[in-house]
């Protein structure tokens, strides 16, 4: 019953993060995971924590601006709107 609970408060801090916050959470939680079991220490836990929350901040950025697309004007100038 007690890991129910914390599963669902786990669950519910979630709900209320972006999709770059979501996958920095995710991203650090696996390769904390991976790290640890892969290096058997800390420190291996550690630097995966790390190199995943990274990833994983990248991949939920990406998620972030679906729809959009950069294009370029007839200066030379960026710009994002909507995909056509």
């Amino acid at each position: 019953m007690k890991n129910l609970i914390i599963a669902i408060g786990m669950i519910a801090t979630l709900a209320s993060c972006t999709q770059t916050e979501k996958g920095t959470v995710i991203g650090a939680g696996t390769g904390a995971l991976i790290g640890g079991v892969v290096s058997d220490s800390w420190g291996g836990a550690a630097i995966g924590a790390v190199a995943g929350g990274l990833m994983g901040n990248l991949i939920g950025r990406s998620q972030d601006r679906q729809g959009y697309c950069i294009y370029r004007d007839r200066y030379g100038r960026r710009y994002e709107a909507r995909c056509q």
